[in-house]
């Protein structure tokens, strides 16, 4: 049994460099968003920078997005070539050239292409845009169908703005899945007279993408790369260059390419503006590069992301062994500089191996067919005067099919060249690599888990974390096989592992679809999870051919069975924690027991440390692996695979969804709902809203402060009648308020529309929904028209309108030179969209374009006023109406205070419950210390309302002191009876009321917490109690300096040294200091 350690000991930098999130539940949360994004998690533009965690497809990603003007996609589902962009486009981020680049998903099929030529020669083509690159992100199998585009633009070039593919090489066969393709884009580029350009690695796909855009002020080029690997491996890259950075590159050498000699042909031009790429990033790309022995006497030319990576790694191995081996890495393919790749040729060369990719495993065994680089590399070496007798020149043939990996290429290159094949290689990059393998099935609660684990040591800045997917969705319903490796160095393994140190295997079923053993290196690690194990049935339950090798190769096997810890059986998140810690315990058995504490309460019910190590000790188990094991027999009757046949990128997705109901007018509507099973309608409370929404009803609705005062506060309760909404202490209501119906409809009569036409919208809460209603009803209840209008809507806006002046304005507030008059108009005239429609009447987009440009309502959150256990079925809240008067003197509203000021008794609204930070603590005796400035009062309410209920069950609940700030007591004491009430019933123990302007000199609430220091420090520091603020952010230091002041004054009365800082920052992290502010 499986024993952890209950003294400290080393696990180097990972415990100390890993912060939690505030939340425990943020693991609970944790999803997958793409396989081209790091760890699967979206990353802002801004934030791409290095040293960071990328995938080259995301490199690739910001390179077009930045640069670019408009990004034509032609992603198929699933590819996510575009995830990033799209997102960035969503958001606003701006490129280099000043607004949001416009990403235009569009569809592969016959005549693609058409759209991107169209816009580019359009006669309505902005001329002031002519120098900025277009950009294409598509797979190779694309390539095909944008043939006849990509013609054409070549032919007329001259007159066209600088066009860039970035093409991943991926393609579907029926035989082997998705496969690296590159002889369409190698084909293409020579018959059309393309530019072609290719990336070896992550590491470089920015860089490449850079310099591919660049290259496109030349002539037309294709960027290509990896699609099934390499540029979706998560890794570590050091000089990631950030956008400011990109930008800045592109502008020096684009002044290089405009000063380039106009008598240089294409393949000179591209020379120089390499050199100059290279003299301005301090890099040494070249178009050919050799790697090797000084004197070799068989060379391999290799095109390709993996392929260029393997040679770079597996040729001087095989070098320094004293085989006189090359390699020439093709990285500009098109135009075919000759005199760089004899060059790049050693004068000892007597044979020149192409290793071509063909399209089949026919083409590669038929004599007639030869790689599409196979004659560029002949005509090149057979025209050359460099050797007396030009070396020969043959076509190491493989198919589009073939994956490689270290041992597979060594055995190709040892074949062709000593007629002896090598099966196996120890390459020097990855002695110092920790590897590891997790096999799973893609409906398994632990098939995030690798991605959770590498997350986590990604956070030791110390060390490089990798990390790739494959899934074969043609075995088991959906396999997921997932690599991940370890180093203090950087990883650049684009192949999948072949001598893993750990491998986890998540279902037993797979134990007989996979050679699981077969990828665990000699003296290493198999962890299989086999739930309901008994030392009994381990033959019948582990493969022969397992058992075999295990004992053969001395691998340490152990069991993981989950049923003997039901906690971590029956809850999902709990299941997946076990199988990571199990990971963790036997890969780095000396790893700290905060590390693993770290880990377990990243999950939502978080267990303790104890808890742990109870379920591991439970759980695993290492197996006794006697020595019968070697004779076992074969009980296999075929070869299991090491690695999958990757088929997709994504689970099997085995729930088909029904299309949802798509309807333009009300007779489609009526029918909808007349024949609600044949049309899949779903009749439900607000439909588009994301979270579980509530009908309650208004209770009470009055007014706090005098109605001669300037500012409206009032207190309104719901009656929950039978809605099943139940709320905590501390909790938030959000309210899904209407716009104002009056002035909805003066909006539609203004913009000329039918307040009865039926539109689809999408939902305020998921814009990946939509429903239908009518213009009316959306624009009440659906989109925020009388919203605060942010700079990228201005933009926007601007492109519609049709009076030039309008125009220029309005594309100049979305710009740094209109800065000053966009803070005028939002902050002092507080301009709604409405209003902006209202004065750029050119500006008039279609009602489809109004919704996709002014967006969804939000809900608004208020604190909830009071505890459900003292009013069981009411809630209440206290809000403040904003208003204001405009610079054309109009009194305007917040749209939701107003909106609840004006519901009478009876209305029914529409509610969702919010969990807070807010929350009581743990021990009913603890003391409160509360401050809360004006509507920040309201969880107060709720904490001294259950507060007052402990004490009336004979409960010890401790000093409250409640500290409240406003500017008049007359006008503005909120709920003043109540405190006096509960101060007079002993449940307050301490009200320190400031009103700022009943007199001369202003007193805030700060003053009043000084006045009352030996108040605070009993409470606080000797009690234990805890301290809330709520309200505005502006008091928050000088108050945080009365809590410190609290602090250094009981240290000193103890004679302590006390960092008050940090104990304030310890008092955080205990849940004592908690702000809720706005």
């Amino acid at each position: 049994m499986m024993q952890l350690k209950q003294s400290e000991s080393s696990g180097g930098a990972l415990a100390d460099q890993i912060t939690m999130p505030e939340s425990k539940t943020s693991r609970a949360e944790f999803k997958k968003q793409s396989s081209t994004l790091p760890f699967g998690q979206p990353v802002p533009l801004s934030s791409i920078s290095g040293p960071t965690y990328v995938t080259g497809q995301l490199l690739v990603q910001q390179i077009a997005y930045t640069l670019s003007d408009k990004i034509f996609a032609y992603s198929p589902d699933t590819f996510d070539l575009d995830v990033a962009a799209k997102d960035w486009a969503q958001n606003g981020e701006k490129n280099v050239h000043g607004y949001p680049t416009a990403v235009l998903p569009l569809q592969t099929r016959t005549g693609a292409g058409a759209f991107a030529l169209g816009y580019i020669f359009s006669k309505d083509f902005d001329l002031s845009k002519r120098h900025i690159p277009q950009t294409l992100l598509a797979p190779s199998l694309s390539l095909r169908h944008l043939r006849s585009a990509l013609d054409q633009l070549a032919l007329l070039y001259g007159v066209a703005s600088p066009f860039v593919a970035h093409v991943a090489a991926t393609d579907y066969t029926a035989d082997a899945g998705l496969v690296a393709e590159y002889g369409t884009a190698l084909q293409l580029s020579e018959e059309l007279g393309l530019g072609l350009i290719s990336s070896g690695s992550a590491y470089e796909a920015q860089h490449i993408s850079l310099f591919a855009t660049l290259v496109a002020s030349i002539l037309p080029t294709i960027h290509i790369y990896d699609g099934v690997r390499t540029s979706r491996e998560t890794l570590r890259v050091i000089d990631v260059l950030s956008q400011v950075g990109v930008a800045d590159v592109f502008k020096k050498i684009s002044k290089t390419a405009e000063g380039l000699n106009k008598r240089l042909d294409n393949a000179g031009k591209v020379l120089e503006l390499l050199q100059a790429f290279n003299d301005e990033l301090g890099t040494d790309y070249e178009p050919f590069e050799y790697v090797g022995h000084e004197t070799p006497e068989t060379v391999y030319v290799v095109f390709g992301s993996v392929e260029a990576q393997l040679a770079k790694q597996v040729i001087p191995k095989l070098s320094a062994d004293g085989i006189q081996v090359g390699a020439v890495i093709v990285r500009i393919y098109r135009p075919f500089i000759e005199e760089a790749f004899v060059k790049a040729l050693p004068a000892s060369v007597r044979n020149v191996a192409v290793l071509g990719q063909v399209a089949t495993e026919s083409a590669v065994s038929d004599a007639s067919v030869q790689s599409v680089l196979y004659s560029d590399v002949l005509t090149t070496v057979s025209f050359s005067n460099k050797w007396t007798t030009s070396p020969s020149v043959t076509d190491v043939k493989y198919a589009a099919s073939h994956a490689f990996t270290p041992s597979s290429f060594v055995a190709t290159i040892t074949q062709a060249t000593t007629k002896t094949a090598i099966s196996r290689i120890q390459l020097p990059q990855l002695e110092s690599v920790q590897q590891y393998i997790f096999w799973d099935t893609d409906d398994s609660v632990a098939l995030l888990a690798p991605s959770v684990v590498g997350r986590l040591l990604s956070r030791d800045s110390t060390s490089n974390v990798y990390l790739n997917e494959s899934h074969d969705n043609l075995v088991q319903g959906g396999v997921v096989r997932s690599d991940l490796r370890l180093s203090k160095k950087t990883i650049d393994a684009p192949y999948a592992a072949e001598e893993a140190d750990v491998v986890l295997v998540g279902e037993e079923k797979l134990l007989k679809e996979v050679a699981a053993s077969k990828s665990v290196k000699d003296n290493g690690k198999l962890i299989l999870k086999l739930p309901n194990f008994k030392d009994e049935e381990v033959e019948k339950r582990i493969p022969a051919s397992i058992r075999r090798d295990v004992q053969a190769r001395n691998i340490s096997l152990y069991v993981l069975d989950s049923s003997l810890s039901p906690a971590y059986e029956n809850d999902v998140n709990a299941a997946r924690l076990l199988v990571e810690l199990a990971f963790l315990k036997i890969d780095q058995p000396d790893i700290k027991h905060e590390t693993l504490e770290k880990l377990a309460t990243l999950e939502a019910n978080t267990p303790t440390l104890e808890e742990c190590i109870d379920a591991l000790e439970k759980s695993l188990k290492q197996l006794e692996v006697p020595e019968s094991w070697a004779e076992t027999a074969d009980d296999s009757s075929r070869t299991l695979p090491q690695v999958l046949k990757t088929n997709s990128f994504v689970p099997f997705e085995k729930q088909e969804t029904e299309q949802d109901l798509q309807l333009s007018k009300w007779e489609s509507a009526a029918k909808g709902l007349v024949f609600k099973e044949a049309y899949a309608t779903d009749i439900t409370l607000r439909p588009d809203l994301s979270v579980k929404t509530y009908t309650i009803h208004v209770k009470e609705n009055r007014r706090l402060t005098p109605a001669t005062y300037d500012r409206n506060i009032f207190h309104i309760e719901f009656d929950l009648g039978n809605s099943g909404l139940t709320y905590k202490i501390g909790e938030a209501l959000g309210i899904h308020a209407d716009n104002d119906t009056d002035l909805a409809s003066e909006f539609i009569e203004s913009y000329g529309l039918n307040a009865d036409d039926l539109v689809q919208v999408p939902s305020r809460d998921n814009v990946d929904i939509l429903e239908t209603r009518t213009v009316y009803q959306s624009l009440v209840q659906n989109i925020d028209i009388f919203g605060k209008p942010p700079k990228r809507f201005y933009e926007s806006l601007a492109e519609f309108a049709a009076d030039e002046l309008e125009k220029k304005k309005l594309a100049l507030l979305g710009t740094p030179e209109g800065a000053e008059e966009f803070k005028r108009r939002a902050e002092i005239d507080m301009i709604t969209f409405a209003d902006v429609f209202e004065e750029f009447k050119s500006a008039h987009p279609s009602f489809s374009e109004l919704v996709r440009l002014v967006g969804p309502l939000k809900r608004r959150e208020y604190s909830i006023a009071s505890a459900q256990a003292v009013t069981p079925n009411a809630v209440a809240l206290m809000i403040v109406v904003v208003d204001w008067v405009d610079s054309k003197g109009r009194t305007r509203y917040g749209q939701a205070t107003r909106y609840l000021s004006r519901l009478p008794v009876g209305a029914a609204v529409t509610a969702s419950v919010k969990p807070s930070v807010m929350k009581l603590p743990t021990r009913d005796d603890a003391p409160l210390i509360m401050a809360g400035l004006g509507t920040g009062l309201a969880p107060f309410r709720a904490f001294i309302q259950y507060r007052a209920m402990q004490k009336a069950q004979g409960k010890d609940i401790g000093a409250i002191l409640l500290y409240l700030g406003s500017r008049h007591q007359r006008e503005e004491y909120l709920y003043g009876e109540e405190w006096e009430a509960y101060l007079d019933a002993g449940v307050i123990t301490l009200l320190g009321a400031a009103f700022s302007r009943d007199q001369p000199q202003k007193i805030y609430i700060q003053d009043r917490m000084r006045q009352t220091m030996s108040d605070i420090v009993q409470a606080y520091i000797k009690d234990e109690g805890s301290f809330y603020l709520c309200g505005p952010t502006w008091p928050v230091p000088d108050v945080t300096d009365v809590l410190k002041e609290a602090i250094a004054a009981e240290a000193k009365t103890g004679a302590k040294k006390v960092d008050a800082t940090k104990e304030i920052d310890r008092l955080k992290e205990d849940g004592r200091y908690v702000l809720e502010v706005y």
